[in-house]
Parts: structure tokens; C-alpha cells; sequence
């Protein structure tokens, strides 16, 4: 059977083969006194709160199941529009809000109504592996422009000016970032959305991790800076419903009813039921809870970065936000006698056997450089895998 150019184009999703080498790992040392520790995916510890789940079982119950329109509950985009008003103090009409099957989708109808074959779209390196994915399913091309810790790992609108070619159709952003859970300072972001708006160009922004801003210099959503942007948003990461699949994606006026369109043709709806649920995730109950998880994730943080930097697996930039660490881990390779990131990835997993994820995935500039480590997990979790690492690093 012939397989598409485009399907052989996407790269394997490394984060996921090392997560199956450590499962097999795992499965092989079970039963043992050293179990795995998972710190190499980025899903939280914690299941949607109390609410969420009996929201979501009274919808089953009463049959509310079938399918909703192809933008989504009319009373969740309202929900949606007030959470940004109330958190971020940004007016976002719920007519200009899409309910999507998960972030990956409201990625993929952006990228299919915005990007032409052969545009090019501009993203940092290192950033998120399946964002350019995206890109690369709607025909276009991303370019991964190298950036710094002295840039928090973001671009910049000089950066941007400068690699602006006539095949450019915009930007791909990512704040807080995945892998280094930086943020992009906000008057930065003004820059380069202005320079991007000079040239005719779209904004497309990945905000999901915005709930989980620790610092309330970076904690704001572009969506401040005007109705001319994209933004890409989920339930999965602040709202603690990674399986449920559910995201959303606000758009200006215009670029409703072609998304609608798009989405009623692709997935005809996100899940009724996790949508049903997602009401429940604005109620104040539920959001007092995500507030003391949020400090929770920052607590762990401040832990393990300094942890981390003690054990010359060095932090470069703190992050503001996310539950990553992006750390230098060339010390670390040099100490256990490995060429790169990603075969230290595979000694850690069989002589701490503690997982993390290699900076393969996230770019190509300095990826060899460079590990990621989830905070995602448990303080007792993130604990022992300090208490593995000093005696090989120390």
C-alpha cells in the first residue's frame, strides 16, 4: 500500500518512544525496589475535580450525549468568555470562540484555514514537536529559528524581521513554551505581533499553559492585543483533563464560520459529554481547587529547578510557567560518559531508572545540549529522582 509523502514527512514523536522504552523497562523491573519514575510527559498528576467528574456522569445519565454544534456548547463559550475576562481582565466575545476535540485539533483547523502549501511559518527552536507538525499537514513548512536562554528561549520581533522571506506566512508561538515552560514577555509579544501585522502575516499562539503562569509579568493572554490573532487553548493541562480531549481556539470574526465549516466536516463536534463536564470546571469549587493545584505545580518547581542546578543539570532560564525544566545536561553527559542527550536519557533509565525526555523532539540548534524533565509529577516522585540522580551526578 502507498503511503503518502505527507504521512512519511511527520517524524516519530520521540517523547513517545522513550515513554515505551521505559514502560518495557518498567514491566521488565516490576515487582523490583526501584520502580520507574516518570518524569518525560507532560500530564498532570491530578484528575478533573470532584465536580468535573459528576457534571460528566449526570450527562450520561440523562442521556445528554448527542452531538452539539460543530463550535460547541453555546453555555460552555460563554463559561469560556467569562473565565478570560475574570483571569486575564480580556474581553473575548463567546461568538468568537471554537470548542475543539482537544488543542491538536483547533492546531489543525488554524493551520488548515490559514496555511497555503509551500508558506512558512516561523517558530522558535526549541519548541513543541507536533505545532510544526501541524504546519507541515496543512502543506506549509515551519523554519525553527535558533534562539537563546538570554531570549528565554522565545523569538524575538528582530529575530522575526530578520528571517521574514516571501514564502513567510506568519508565526507559530508557543507561551508558557513546552519544552522550557518560558513565557514571552508581553511587550515583546506586542513587537512581534505588530511586525507580523505589518507584513500581512498571522499570529498563531499556543496559550496552554497560560492557567499555569507563575508570574504575574507573564501571565496575560495575547488575546489583549487585538481581534487579529489566533490563540489555541485546552482543558488539559490547568484544567487537569488530559484524556477528556477537549480544547478550544478564539478567532477573529471572520474565521468563525470557515472554521465551523472545516469542523463540522473533520470532527462534526468535540465530545458531548467531556463538553457537559467542562461547565463544571468554572464553578467556584472547582477553580479554588485548580488555584491550590497551580501553587502546588509552582511549589514543585521551586524545588526541583534548584535541585536540578545543584547537580549541574543547569536551568538556563526559570520558568515562569508550565511544569518543565529545560536543563543543560552537557556536565551530566561528560560525567556518565554519554555523546548526547538522548543516550543519557537511556542511561538514566536503566541506572536510576527515572525517565526524562531528550531535546531531540524539540529542535535541532542544541538539542543534543539539553533534556526535559516534567514537573507534572508528584513532590515525592520529584524528590526520589533528585536522591537517584546525586549519587551518578554529584
Amino acid at each position: 500500500m502507498r503511503v503518502s509523502r505527507r504521512a512519511q514527512a511527520i517524524e516519530p514523536f520521540y517523547v513517545m518512544e522513550v515513554a515505551k522504552a521505559a514502560s518495557d523497562l518498567a514491566h521488565a523491573a516490576a515487582g523490583g525496589d526501584r520502580p520507574m519514575i516518570f518524569l518525560n510527559i507532560g500530564e498532570p498528576d491530578f484528575t478533573a475535580p470532584p465536580l468535573v467528574q459528576e457534571a460528566a456522569a449526570r450527562a450520561v445519565r440523562e442521556g445528554r450525549t448527542q452531538y452539539t454544534p460543530a463550535t460547541g456548547l453555546p453555555a460552555l463559550r460563554e463559561r469560556i468568555s467569562a473565565w478570560y475576562a475574570d483571569r486575564f481582565g480580556v474581553q473575548v466575545p463567546a461568538r468568537r470562540i471554537v470548542v475543539t476535540a482537544g488543542a491538536s485539533a483547533a492546531l489543525q483547523l488554524a493551520c488548515l484555514a490559514l496555511v497555503e502549501a509551500g508558506d512558512e511559518m516561523l517558530m522558535p527552536d526549541p519548541s513543541y514537536p507536533c505545532n510544526r507538525h501541524f504546519v507541515s499537514a496543512a502543506e506549509g513548512r515551519s523554519r525553527l529559528l535558533p534562539t537563546t536562554a538570554a531570549e528565554r528561549f522565545q523569538l524575538s520581533a528582530a529575530k522575526v524581521a530578520a528571517a521574514w522571506g516571501p514564502d513567510t506566512r506568519g508565526v507559530l508561538l508557543a507561551s508558557p513554551s513546552n519544552p522550557t515552560g518560558t513565557s514571552i514577555a508581553p511587550d515583546e509579544l506586542a513587537r512581534i505581533h505588530a511586525e507580523v501585522r505589518r507584513r500581512g502575516g498571522i499570529t498563531l499562539i499556543d496559550e496552554i499553559y497560560l492557567g499555569l503562569s507563575y508570574d504575574p509579568a507573564f501571565g496575560r493572554s495575547a488575546l489583549a492585543l487585538g481581534e487579529d490573532l489566533v490563540s489555541i487553548n485546552s482543558f488539559s493541562k490547568y484544567f487537569n483533563m488530559t484524556g477528556w480531549r477537549l480544547g478550544w481556539l478564539v478567532v477573529p470574526d471572520a474565521l468563525v464560520p470557515v472554521v465551523e465549516r472545516m469542523a463540522q466536516n473533520l470532527f462534526i463536534c468535540a465530545s458531548t459529554v467531556a463538553q457537559h463536564a467542562a461547565l463544571a470546571c468554572f464553578e467556584p469549587e472547582s477553580l479554588a481547587l485548580y488555584e491550590q493545584r497551580r501553587a502546588e505545580f509552582r511549589a514543585r518547581r521551586d524545588f526541583f529547578v534548584p535541585a536540578l542546578d545543584a547537580l549541574g543539570l543547569a536551568v538556563p532560564v526559570m520558568p515562569d510557567g508550565a511544569f518543565y525544566a529545560w536543563a543543560d545536561c552537557s556536565a551530566a553527559c561528560a560525567r556518565l560518559g554519554v555523546p548526547d542527550s538522548w543516550e543519557l536519557s537511556f542511561a538514566l533509565m536503566r541506572q536510576a531508572h527515572l525517565a526524562v525526555t531528550p531535546g531531540r523532539d524539540f529542535g535541532q540548534a542544541d538539542a543534543g545540549h539539553f533534556v526535559r524533565f516534567s514537573t507534572a509529577s508528584s513532590m515525592a516522585h520529584l524528590q526520589e529522582a533528585v536522591a537517584r540522580l546525586r549519587p551518578l551526578l554529584a
